[in-house]
């Protein structure tokens, strides 16, 4: 489990993070969502105890990262793919972190297979592609067999199997009950692979919640209707309060009322439907409908007018 609370993180005069305060559950994956510049990457860094808090304190499993006795075997992180020495291999540089917490040598090429690079783990790193450093990232982090595990951005550079490959593992950790912490800008895939969502913007909390809770409290969401008698349903609908609109098709959007109402409107009034079925909005919708006004850069400029954090996170 994971902790914060009043996580506050200040560079000068610019504010990254803002009194942040949540909890990281074991035994689901959570997204960690929010615009560029809202402070994700300084929240897990701060978390891996990388970043001093200004205010605030946040621990993993009731102690600060600091304090752990062995931390890969209890902590493990993908926050920067790239932060390892380039000529060092795949292999070396798994042995290297396994001799330094005392894991057995057998555990490197268990993880080089789990992740792909046992064809390569002889390689020097310098050389891999961004994928390819994404996957020694990720055994870097499952080398320990930690309880907790953090991921910033842990698809890029995948292509689609890679991906897939990806949201499966994540899943299959939080299934076995780990802390699964990860970050991500493709709202798509976080849609499905998270179970919970945390969602800042400008180093503050916006939202905590699931998945599914999430998108059904969006605005977006409404019903779709077809009948035969679309222009007479769509009257009786607006008498109600609904809003409508009259698709290409001929099908009606309704907004306002859900399908139970729409269902017993019809039914009292004799119309006939031939689909009444409920349309959710996607996760990305709702993204940008709950951060609209904490975006700090919009078509390549800045809106806020506080200074913040312009470090990509």
């Amino acid at each position: 489990m994971i902790e914060a609370e009043g996580l506050t993180k200040h560079y000068g005069n610019k504010v990254a993070v803002d009194d942040l305060s949540f909890t990281v559950r074991s035994g689901v994956v959570t997204g960690f969502l929010g615009p560029n510049g809202s402070g994700k990457s300084t929240t897990m860094r701060m978390i891996m105890g990388l970043d001093a808090p200004t205010r605030g304190h946040v621990s993993v499993n009731a102690q600060r990262f600091h304090d752990l006795h062995w931390p890969l075997r209890e902590v493990g992180a993908l926050l920067e793919a790239r932060a390892i020495h380039p000529g060092r291999s795949a292999r070396a540089h798994l042995l290297m972190l396994a001799q330094t917490n005392r894991l057995p040598k057998r555990r490197v090429d268990d993880l080089l297979e789990l992740v792909g690079l046992s064809a390569v783990a002889d390689q020097r790193a310098g050389k891999f592609s961004l994928g390819m450093g994404q996957r020694l990232g990720i055994a870097a982090a499952l080398l320990g067999d930690p309880a907790v595990l953090l991921f910033d951005e842990p698809v890029n550079g995948l292509d689609p199997d890679g991906i897939r490959w990806v949201r499966n593992l994540l899943k299959g950790l939080a299934r076995e009950g780990r802390t699964v912490f990860v970050s991500s800008h493709l709202m798509s895939e976080m849609a499905l692979t998270a179970d919970e969502v945390i969602i800042i913007g400008r180093g503050r909390m916006i939202e905590q919640t699931s998945i599914d809770g999430l998108l059904s409290r969006s605005s977006l969401q409404s019903v779709r209707v077809r009948s035969p008698q679309a222009e007479a349903l769509r009257k009786a609908l607006e008498e109600l309060g609904a809003t409508t609109v009259l698709d290409d098709d001929g099908s009606l959007t309704v907004r306002g009322l859900n399908e139970v109402a729409i269902g017993d409107l019809a039914g009292a009034r004799g119309f006939v439907l031939h689909e009444l079925s409920p349309q959710t909005g996607s996760l990305e919708e709702a993204f940008m409908e709950l951060t609209e006004g904490s975006l700090e850069y919009r078509g390549g400029e800045r809106t806020g007018a506080t200074p913040r954090d312009e470090t990509p996170s």
